[in-house]
């Protein structure tokens, strides 16, 4: 005799949570996030946090941090591409060590000066 094998997806199987915690709403729909889930969010008093709603119906939470505007530069896509590839450079043992400010300058100096 044959059994018929139906094509079942298979359950989502989460892992367990690192942290599982609880908060009642309070009123003005407000609540305290429990010290271990902040600890984890890295959040404290003042901070921001974000909350993302998944079509699954699942809701993630993060700490959040605005940028001020006149520190918007640093995070272009262009920026942060220099800032890769200057991590780049260092882990791979390149680049150039200085003994002091002023030597670096020096050196900067005579690099503009071979660029003229």
């Amino acid at each position: 005799m044959r059994t018929a094998v139906m094509d079942v997806p298979a359950a989502k199987v989460e892992p367990p949570p690192r942290v599982r915690a609880r908060a009642r709403v309070r009123a003005k729909a407000q609540l305290t996030l429990p010290e271990d889930i902040r600890r984890a969010l890295h959040i404290g008093e003042g901070d921001e946090v974000e909350f993302s709603l998944h079509d699954d119906g699942t809701v993630t939470v993060r700490g959040f941090v605005s940028i001020p505007t006149d520190q918007a530069w640093f995070f272009t896509p262009e920026w942060l591409a220099g800032e890769q590839e200057a991590d780049n450079e260092i882990a791979a043992g390149r680049g150039t060590v200085h003994e002091s400010a002023d030597a670096m300058f020096a050196h900067l100096d005579d690099l503009g000066a071979a660029d003229e």
